[in-house]
């Protein structure tokens, strides 16, 4: 069993970004990830949010979260889950919770990745 304890959400996932907003002002869109950049915010919403608004948004992936708690002070699993991935040629948005991490791969690799993860030690 690996010990990273990774599940894949069953929604899928997009990115989209808004010039000129500020953080609450698209709350309607049941965001589970935000950052605030200078050029706007980037919210991650399931692809069914964003088409019911007609939303553009470049790709679709899968969130592979992970069981394991870890601390915002934890070293080395970010390189961890960057190399198993990047070994297979697997791009990976990884966001980290105050309790777990959150990886976002391609739709189309989500499984292998799923299974990469699941696999190590």
């Amino acid at each position: 069993m690996s010990d990273l304890q990774p599940d894949l959400l069953i929604d899928n996932y997009v990115f989209c970004t808004f010039p000129h907003k500020k953080y609450g002002d698209l709350e309607h869109l049941s965001p589970i990830g935000f950052f605030q950049e200078n050029e706007g915010i980037t919210l991650v919403i399931t692809e069914k949010m964003a088409n019911l608004h007609n939303l553009s948004f470049e790709g679709i992936f899968k969130c592979i979260s992970l069981k394991l708690i870890s601390t915002l002070s934890s070293v080395g699993l970010t390189k961890k889950i960057a190399n198993i991935l990047a070994n297979k040629d697997i791009s990976a948005n990884i966001y980290a919770g105050y309790y777990h991490d959150h990886i976002f791969v391609p739709l189309e690799r989500a499984d292998e990745a799923f299974m990469l993860l699941s696999e190590s030690k």
